[in-house]
C-alpha cells in the first residue's frame, strides 16, 4: 500500500486486548470452563482413532506436555497438533454461529501446551483462552463466505491468528511482540477443503496445525521475530489471501473488541457432525417423535442456504451416498436419515456399519434440496423439512437456530454429561474421567498447572 496507516488493524487489536481488565467477565469464564471440559473429553472419545494414532505416530516427540488420552509426556508442539487433531476429528466440538469457525479445537490446545511448557497458571490459561476464542470469532465478520468459498477452512486460517494472539496474551508480550505474532502466523495459515471429495483425513487436522503455528508464531515474535503489522489491510494481506478480497471493512471486527465478548454465545455441539446439519436433524427428530414412519417417507425436500451447497449437499448422490463415515459428517442427506432411522447423529451413528447400512442408504437417497435465497447463514444456522409420503400427506417442519447455540444454549451440566459420555466411549473408567473432571473443572483458578489425570 502507498500509505502505511499510523495504527493498523493488528496494532489496534493489540491495545484492545492488553487493556483489557485482568478478570474476565463471568460470561467468558462461563466459556472458559466449558471449552475446556469439551475438549478433553473429545480427545479421549477419539484417543484410539486410526487419525489419532497415525499422528502420534509421526509426532512422538518427548517433552514436559501432555496429550490428552495419552499416557507419557510429549514436546509442545506434538501435544498441540495431537490435541487439536483428536478435538476435531469427530467433529463434535464447538462451533460458532456467524463463522462457521471451530475455535476451541484451536485456542485450548495451544494453551494447554504453552502453559506446560511455559509454567503459566489458569488465569494466564482463561485469558489465552478468551483472547484467542475471541480473535477468531471476529475474524468471521471480516468476508463472510468469501473464506469458504475460495477453497480454504475458516478454523484452519483463522485458528493460526487465534493461536498466535491467545498465546501472545498469556505469556503477556509487548505490544510490539503481539503484533509481530500476529503477522508472522499469517504467513503460517493454511488448510484447504479437498478434503470434502472423498472423505479424507486432513479437516481433522487443521486445528492441531494451527495450534502448533500459533504457538510457534508467539514464541518467534517474543524472541524478536517480526511480522507484518499490516497483516490484514495490506495489498498481499490476510483476506486478500484467504477470500479474494482486495479491500476489507474491519469496523465490525474492531467495534467492542475486548469489552464485547462475542465468543461468549458459542455453540456447542449435541451431535457427532458438521455444524449445519444439526437443525436438519433435529427436524428429522421432531418428525419421529409426532408419530412418522421413516418407511412411510416417499421424498424429502429441504430449503436451504446457498453458501452451504458446496460443502453439504453438493455433489448430491455422493452426499446420499457416502463413501465412509468421516464423508458422511459432512453430509445432510445422510444426518437426516440416521436422525430419522437412529433418532440420533452421535459418534456411534458415524461409525462404518450404520454408514453403509441399506436403510439408512435409501432413505437419503430420498433427500435433496433447494435454495432459499433468504435464509440468515452465517448469522443463523437452519434447518427445514418437507416429508411428502407414500400416501401423499406432506409433512413440514422447520427449526430457525442451533440447538446448543445462542438461542438454547447447552448448559455446564450437559457439557459434563457429554464430557463422561464421550470418556466411556474411549474407553476411561467412571473413575478416571471423574479425577479429570475435577481437574478441569480447577485449572481456570489454579496457581500452576497439572494435567497429569489427563494423561491415562
Amino acid at each position: 500500500m502507498k500509505n502505511l496507516p499510523d495504527l493498523s488493524v493488528s496494532e489496534k487489536l493489540a491495545q484492545a486486548f492488553l487493556e483489557m481488565p485482568n478478570e474476565l467477565p463471568k460470561s467468558m469464564q462461563v466459556l472458559c470452563d466449558s471449552l475446556l471440559i469439551d475438549v478433553a473429553g473429545l480427545c479421549v472419545a477419539a484417543r484410539s482413532a486410526d487419525y489419532v494414532q497415525a499422528t502420534m505416530r509421526a509426532t512422538n516427540e518427548p517433552g514436559n506436555c501432555v496429550v490428552i488420552g495419552h499416557q507419557g509426556r510429549f514436546n509442545v508442539a506434538t501435544a498441540a497438533l495431537v490435541n487439536g487433531t483428536a478435538t476435531h476429528g469427530e467433529d463434535y466440538d464447538d462451533t460458532f454461529e456467524g463463522g462457521p469457525i471451530h475455535a476451541g479445537a484451536v485456542i485450548v490446545p495451544a494453551l494447554l501446551a504453552a502453559a506446560e511448557k511455559h509454567q503459566l497458571s489458569g488465569a494466564d490459561i482463561a485469558r489465552g483462552i478468551a483472547v484467542g476464542s475471541e480473535l477468531m470469532c471476529r475474524l468471521c465478520s471480516v468476508a463472510p463466505k468469501l473464506v469458504h468459498k475460495a477453497g480454504f477452512h475458516p478454523t484452519a486460517v483463522f485458528g493460526a491468528l487465534g493461536a498466535a494472539a491467545g498465546v501472545a496474551s498469556a505469556l503477556k508480550l509487548s505490544q510490539a511482540q503481539w503484533v509481530n505474532a500476529l503477522g508472522i502466523a499469517g504467513s503460517m495459515a493454511s488448510g484447504i477443503i479437498e478434503y470434502l471429495a472423498e472423505g479424507t483425513w486432513t479437516k481433522r487436522m487443521h486445528p492441531g496445525w494451527a495450534a502448533q503455528s500459533g504457538y510457534r508464531a508467539a514464541r518467534m515474535a517474543q524472541e524478536g521475530f517480526t511480522g507484518p503489522r499490516t497483516l490484514f489491510e495490506g495489498d498481499h494481506g490476510f483476506f486478500h489471501a484467504f477470500a479474494n478480497l482486495d479491500t476489507g471493512d474491519f469496523s465490525e471486527m474492531l467495534d467492542g473488541v475486548g469489552k464485547v465478548w462475542l465468543s461468549s454465545e458459542m455453540a456447542f455441539k449435541p451431535y457427532a457432525c458438521g455444524t449445519m446439519a444439526h437443525p436438519f436433524i433435529d427436524c428429522a427428530r421432531k418428525l419421529l417423535a409426532e408419530g412418522l414412519n421413516p418407511d412411510d417417507v416417499e421424498s424429502i425436500v429441504c430449503n436451504t442456504a446457498e453458501g452451504i451447497v458446496h460443502r453439504l449437499w453438493e455433489p448430491l448422490s455422493l452426499k446420499q451416498n457416502p463413501p465412509n463415515g468421516y464423508a458422511a459428517k459432512f453430509s445432510i442427506p445422510y444426518a437426516i436419515a440416521v436422525g430419522m432411522l437412529r433418532n440420533n447423529a452421535g459418534l456411534d451413528d458415524y461409525e462404518e456399519q450404520v454408514v453403509h447400512d441399506p436403510l439408512v442408504r435409501a432413505l437419503a437417497s430420498k433427500v435433496s434440496y433447494r435454495i432459499d435465497p433468504n435464509n440468515p447463514y452465517p448469522k443463523q444456522f437452519t434447518g427445514h423439512l418437507r416429508v411428502t409420503l407414500k400416501n401423499g400427506e406432506v409433512l413440514e417442519v422447520s427449526q430457525g437456530h442451533f440447538r446448543g447455540g445462542r438461542d438454547e444454549p447447552m448448559s455446564i451440566e450437559s457439557l459434563e454429561e457429554k464430557f463422561l459420555a464421550n470418556c466411556q466411549y474411549g474407553g476411561w473408567t467412571l473413575s478416571d474421567a471423574s479425577a479429570a473432571l475435577t481437574c478441569l473443572r480447577g485449572i481456570r483458578s489454579a496457581p500452576s498447572l497439572d494435567l497429569s489425570p489427563l494423561a491415562k
